[in-house]
């Protein structure tokens, strides 16, 4: 899928797909009908923009209700919170993020080890598998960045449960490659359909299912000869406990009262859906997207992830009339303050995952001083709490959690 790495691009594809948000998409978004570089039309493609914090998952839904009524638009809304459930999740459990990367890299050790496994890897990752729905998958994913949600699903499915590959290996692969790729929403879907987020609940993709719901693909029916059609959920020695939430309230203007640095980074690129009560006097992108794997991220991927905050910082940066700059790896923060006399940050939040590893160990040492004034989205805060078990949690809650954040559809995306 091609998609500017432009907040103007995020809006212009929120304004196509909005006719589309309501029954429509209820109706339609489990179709596959292909679409290569050109966007689907039953789902929504935003995933990019929303990731990268270039659009918010507020203004996006407000968006949506001032064209369709909350029933109508059900489905939509539910997708859009399941990305803010997954990140409140694995803020309650962090473990699994550590337990993921220490997986992913034993994994990726037994690779490197056996020649037989490094061929079974090489053969699904190449698409060469003789299952004509996950090779073209496969290539697709490689070529755009880009997988639909069922497509998702149905991959890790066969992928842990027919092919018998280790599932680390297989979420690795879509971080390295997805433009949208998502630490929380990877991790924990993966999770889900091996049967480890609900435990003992798998999910096993089926022919008929694949070939009813790729009917329309250019080259479908797809497909998918010989699926395990009984299979164990997986099972882990782990158990992940639940942490209680420690979450910034609003900040205000008086937070901001003395010079600050605006800090934009992979997951929040864009100031705009930030709502600043203050003006920043500096502000400095830092993105860290080939963390994403020890493999790196693949062009795509990571063309999108540099461009998003470089056009974020320039906006920014011409927005608020100050300067621009950029925080490579390697350099330490607290220098490029001290050039420009600055000693607070404001930093969107950043939740679990490879952002948080890599800014984090320097970032810390401002929030002991008292330095750092985090910004959450009003969403998310709201969100967040609900977040302890299953989806149903948060989903029995979004009605209220949608007045309580103002979100009624009566101011449409802009900015």
């Amino acid at each position: 899928m091609h998609c500017e790495p432009t907040r103007a691009a995020g809006l212009a594809r929120l304004a196509e797909f909005l006719p589309r948000a309501g029954r429509f998409y209820s109706e339609h978004r489990n179709s596959d009908e292909g679409g290569g570089d050109t966007p689907r039309r039953h789902v929504s493609h935003l995933s990019p923009w929303l990731h990268a914090g270039l659009l918010g998952e507020a203004e996006v839904v407000d968006a949506v209700l001032g064209q369709h009524s909350p029933r109508a638009a059900e489905k939509f809304i539910a997708e859009v919170f399941w990305r803010v459930y997954f990140k409140g999740y694995l803020e309650q459990r962090p473990s699994i993020w550590a337990s993921y990367r220490a997986g992913r890299d034993r994994a990726l050790a037994a690779l490197e080890a056996n020649a037989g496994l490094r061929t079974a890897y090489a053969q699904a990752t190449e698409g060469r598998t003789g299952i004509a729905a996950f090779d073209h998958w496969a290539h697709e994913l490689v070529e755009t960045g880009y997988l639909h949600n069922h497509a998702r699903m149905w991959f890790a499915s066969i992928w842990i449960f027919t092919l018998r590959l280790d599932w680390h290996l297989g979420a690795d692969f879509f971080l390295k490659h997805l433009i949208d790729g998502d630490a929380a929403s990877n991790t924990l879907s993966w999770r889900w359909v091996g049967g480890l987020h609900t435990k003992g609940k798998h999910y096993l993709a089926r022919a008929d299912n694949i070939a009813r719901y790729t009917a329309q693909h250019p080259q479908g029916p797809l497909a998918a000869p010989g699926l395990a059609d009984d299979a164990a959920p997986l099972e882990e020695p782990a158990d992940h406990q639940r942490v209680a939430l420690d979450l910034p309230g609003p900040i205000s203007a008086a937070d901001l009262s003395e010079p600050f640095a605006l800090l934009l980074h992979d997951e929040a690129a864009h100031a705009a859906p930030l709502d600043l009560p203050g003006v920043p006097a500096l502000v400095i992108g830092a993105t860290r997207s080939g963390a994403r794997s020890p493999g790196g991220a693949a062009p795509r991927a990571q063309a999108f992830a540099h461009g998003a905050v470089a056009s974020g910082v320039a906006e920014a940066s011409t927005r608020y009339g100050c300067a621009a700059a950029t925080w490579p790896s390697g350099m330490h923060l607290a220098d490029m303050l001290a050039c420009q006399n600055i000693a607070r940050i404001a930093v969107p939040y950043l939740p679990q995952g490879w952002t948080r590893d890599q800014l984090w160990p320097e970032l810390a040492a401002f929030a002991a001083q008292g330095r750092i004034v985090t910004i959450l989205p009003a969403l998310s805060r709201a969100t967040w709490p609900h977040a302890r078990a299953g989806f149903f949690g948060v989903s029995k809650q979004i009605e209220t959690v949608l007045g309580a954040c103002g979100i009624t559809g009566s101011v449409l995306a802009a900015g």
